[in-house]
């Protein structure tokens, strides 16, 4: 834990970045806007000698333009980092500093990997599907390839996507080109870039990523809890104009249209709810129709703004029942803080 942003943390923040939130007025983040975080490095892969090997009960090999001629299908999905809101939990864990703005939604297009997975013969006894990437690194004092498994049956749920085209383009180098795993309704780790190879285990994976990487817990000697699906949260387009630093918002008195997007891996969004209180009352917001089920949802709520200071807040909720709290739950490694936005605003008379 640390009081003030290292120059690691610095390091780590000029290489990554985050969606301006003023993008959320887009239901489709333009590429250069999309949230990025790169673990390691980018790798150079050439596209011609590249290959996807998957390992079942036998072995197939892909070069990208088989990949590419087999049936094409294309999702409007919603990725967030599982440590959104990292910065803002007190005391701070020491990572990668987010704030809320590590989240953006994308058109991905690919082939569906539960064909290939058949294909390749998953068997009776496996287990999980381990996802590989080109990337290699150091972590936790291990050096290693990015790599992630899911259980069988996530892997084979129809929606989940080898994709090679995002917004209409082939992948740029830093969203994983040539091919990376698209798992809807997942926390962004789970999107395995650069993707390399693809092998169906009999054994639960015991890598770094997986056994220590990526789980909630509040001590270090503690198992702790896989993080897989995103939490329902709710995020408002920042109104008016901002000031420099602080970036608080300034509004002139009247009607002013509050927008912003929802979303939820665990069920469809149900509600949206805001506040010009600071979470001490609450209006339901106006939901838009669904983009689809793994793209967030717009909302729209007319706030009569009355000069003075206020805290905008939006809370959603989704159709399992479950709900954005109004404080952060502490963890060692900063994820999934889905607590309620609080933004402040000066309304001027």
């Amino acid at each position: 834990m640390a009081e003030g942003i290292s120059l690691e943390e610095l390091q780590l923040a000029a290489r990554n970045h985050g969606m301006p939130l003023e993008a959320l007025r887009y239901p489709v983040t333009p590429v250069g806007l999309h949230y990025l975080l790169t673990h390691y490095d980018v790798p150079d892969v050439d596209a011609g000698s590249w290959s996807l090997r998957v390992r079942g009960e036998q072995e197939v090999s892909l070069g990208l333009d088989e990949v590419r001629a087999r049936p094409w299908v294309e999702l409007a999905v919603t990725m967030e980092c599982a440590g959104n809101g990292r910065a803002r939990l007190d005391p701070r864990p020491v990572s990668q500093p987010w704030l809320l703005e590590a989240v953006g939604t994308a058109r991905w297009a690919g082939t569906p990997l539960r064909p290939l997975l058949e294909e390749a013969g998953v068997g009776e006894g496996a287990v999980e599907v381990l996802f590989t990437g080109v990337d290699r690194g150091s972590e936790g004092g291990e050096e290693q390839a990015f790599q992630r498994a899911l259980a069988v049956e996530e892997a084979l749920r129809d929606e989940v996507l080898l994709a090679y085209e995002m917004n209409g383009e082939p992948l740029p180098p830093q969203h994983g080109y040539p091919l990376r795993l698209i798992v809807p309704g997942w926390y962004g780790m789970t999107n395995v870039k650069w993707l390399c190879e693809i092998e169906v285990l009999r054994e639960p994976f015991s890598g770094y990523q997986q056994l220590w990487s990526y789980r909630v817990r509040q001590t270090e000697d503690e198992e702790g809890e896989a993080l897989q699906w995103m939490l329902p949260r709710s995020l408002l387009v920042p109104p008016g104009i901002p000031e420099f630093m602080t970036r608080e918002r300034f509004v002139p008195a009247g009607e002013v249209l509050v927008q912003g997007r929802a979303w939820s891996g665990l069920a469809p969004v149900a509600s949206v709810d805001v506040s010009a209180d600071g979470g001490s009352s609450w209006r339901a917001a106006e939901l838009e129709p669904e983009e689809g089920r793994w793209a967030w949802r717009g909302w729209s709520f007319r706030w009569q703004a009355e000069p003075g200071a206020c805290v905008l807040c939006s809370r959603a909720g989704d159709e399992a029942g479950n709900e954005q709290p109004l404080e952060p739950a502490w963890n060692l490694g900063g994820y999934a803080n889905n607590s309620v936005q609080r933004v402040p605003v000066t309304v001027t008379g």
